[in-house]
This record gives structure tokens, sequence and C-alpha cells, in this order.
């Protein structure tokens, strides 16, 4: 690690003038210890940010462990031209996290920002140049989020979900035919059906921080989002897979609202299950969210929660406007019953 900082938790920096907002997630909780369980979420994208902003107003002990296989738009030109872990997904996981107070706010819409031009910074979101730029001058990607987390003023902590980049290669049906797709803009697009998901490389080291916030946990929370390309994932890289399976938290699947067009068209809620278990055969989950407004057979649901292990929590958590999106405050309130066995 290059000679820059004692770390986030530290007092004093050296050979840069990095000074994070004194408004840490330390301090919040030690001005309110204790409130929620220990909570780890899996996953990237838009799924992972309705989640994270949903658990951040009912737990002050949260992870967000994400993936880095994107490799388009602004996070794919990054990844390759200098090499680093795809920022997009990380910077997503840290806007979700921002507070609502006007600090939280300003910074969330900041680090999302994307540069409008006809040059090369055209589509860079700010937020991933800020997050590259520490891991260049830190040379420790965990530190880094860190240190853009506390500038934030995140409630809660986020992590890569490997230490390298990685690629997702799919095995796609389309027309009789199976056909290998690597990539994951690729796979999120194909016209084909992903039957089954791997990583490259196949053995891609985890993160140990990630792997300690998961045996510490008291839940850990999967989806919602892209399936094969944010949520299996984790369970492809050895060590995570390792982590999820013996660690004593309880596990909770949340459903997507509908089929995400290209990857998982015409899967009901019930398959989605399925995939997960062909994926994790030993993996046995305690509950599995799903709206009750989108849900065409509860009893075919009920079962497929069942066969994992799992009880089935049906509620509304939709948005009010129709879109295929979770409400924040009423998925927060219902993931806050469930995780004090009200439902």
């Amino acid at each position: 690690m290059k000679d820059l900082a004692s770390g986030p938790a530290g007092t004093t920096v050296t050979g840069a003038h990095l000074t994070p907002r004194t408004t840490t997630t330390t301090a919040r909780d030690e001005a309110h210890p204790g409130r929620g369980p220990k909570v780890v979420a899996l996953g990237g994208g838009h799924g992972l940010y309705a989640s994270l902003s949903a658990l951040r107003t009912i737990t002050d002990d949260l992870t967000a462990i994400v993936t880095v296989a994107d490799d388009g738009g602004s996070s794919g030109r990054l990844r390759r031209e200098l090499g680093v872990l795809p920022p997009g997904d990380l910077r997503m996981a840290l806007a979700a996290l921002c507070g609502d107070d006007e600090w939280g706010k300003t910074w969330s819409e900041v680090v999302q920002h994307r540069f409008r031009s006809q040059g090369d910074l055209h589509g860079h979101a700010v937020g991933n140049l800020l997050i590259v730029a520490l891991w260049e001058l830190l040379d420790d990607p965990v530190s880094a989020l860190d240190w853009v987390g506390r500038l934030l003023g995140a409630h809660g902590r986020v992590l890569p979900m490997a230490l390298v980049p990685l690629d997702i290669q799919a095995e796609v049906e389309l027309d009789g035919r199976i056909t290998t797709v690597r990539g994951q803009v690729a796979c999120a697009l194909t016209p084909g059906r992903v039957r089954s998901i791997s990583l490259l490389p196949a053995d891609p080291p985890a993160v140990p921080q990630a792997l300690e916030a998961i045996a510490e946990a008291d839940w850990v929370v999967f989806g919602p989002g892209s399936w094969f390309t944010s949520v299996l994932p984790h369970l492809k890289v050895p060590g995570l897979a390792r982590a999820l399976h013996d660690t004593r938290a309880r596990r909770l699947v949340i459903l997507n609202l509908a089929p995400q067009a290209g990857e998982t068209d015409g899967f009901s809620p019930e398959k989605h299950l399925e995939v997960l278990r062909e994926h994790a055969p030993s993996l046995a989950v305690d509950a599995v969210l799903a709206d009750e407004t989108v849900v065409g057979d509860p009893r075919a649901l009920e079962k497929a929660a069942w066969s994992i292990g799992g009880r089935l929590v049906l509620a509304d958590v939709g948005a009010s406007d129709g879109s295929a999106r979770h409400d924040g405050p009423r998925l927060a309130a219902v993931l806050d019953e469930i995780f004090r066995e009200k439902r």
C-alpha cells in the first residue's frame, strides 16, 4: 500500500491532504448503539440500490457486497483503460447509503452525475472517477471505498465481492442450440434464454472483509436485481460461496417485481428460486419476500420457497406508480418486521 494515509479510521494523513467528513458511520453507531441487526446485502446495480436504500433506514450495521463484472459504459471504459475493478455498481451502492439530510442528498447527486460532452469524458460518472482516483492513490480498493463512504457520510460499508475484475460467462439457449456468451452486457442483452453462468477467472480471490462480514451477520439479503449478472455471481466466487453456506446468519431472498428483458424474459417468481437452487443446491434460505401484486400463483411460489428451506412472505412493496420498482419505505417496513420476526 502506498504511503498515503493511515486509513479511514485514522486521524493523520501523510503525503496527501485527505480529510474526510467527520460525521462517520462510527460516530453514528456510537450515538445509536444496536439499532437493527447486522445485515449483509448482496447484488449490484439498481436492485442493490433499492435494498440498501431501505435497509439503511432500519439498521446501523449494514455491509454491501457488490458485483465487479460490469464491462459496459463508464465502468467498462475505466476497467479496460486502467485495469481496475469496474466502479459503477460500487458507486451506486455508496449513493444508496447516503443519508436524507442535505449533505447526503447532495453527495448522492454528485457521485451519480454523468458528464455530457463531445469528448472523452462523455458518459463518465463523477463517482467512478473519484473511486478510481482513490484506488490509484491508496493502492487498496477496500480502504479507498471506505474513504469515499466517509466523505459521503454513508450509512454502511461497501465492499467488492472479489479483488480482481471478473467476466461473466453464460450458457445461452437460442433456437434449440446452446452457445456461450461472455461479458455482463452480452449476458444481459442476449436474445436467448440464459441457462447458467460461471465466472472468469473461475477461482477469484474473495475480499477478506466481505468474508468477515458474512460470518458476523445476523441476516444476509440476496436481491433484488439482475438475477444472472448481479445476484447469482456471488455464489460463483468460491470463498464467498463457502462463507454464505457456513454463516449462522439467516438468509433472505427479495424477488424482483418483473422479469428483466433479455436476461429473465418469461421467468415466473418461482423460476427465479429454481435457478438459485440450480446454482447453489446446498444453500438454504430462511425467507423469500415477494410483492403480492405480481405473484400469479402463490401456492407454486410457496412450494418453491419451501424447496430451498424458506417461508414465503407476501407484501405490497412495489412503487405506488405501478412501475417495476420497490418502494423504499414500504420495503423497509416489511424488512424490519421480518428481521424482528413479526412476519
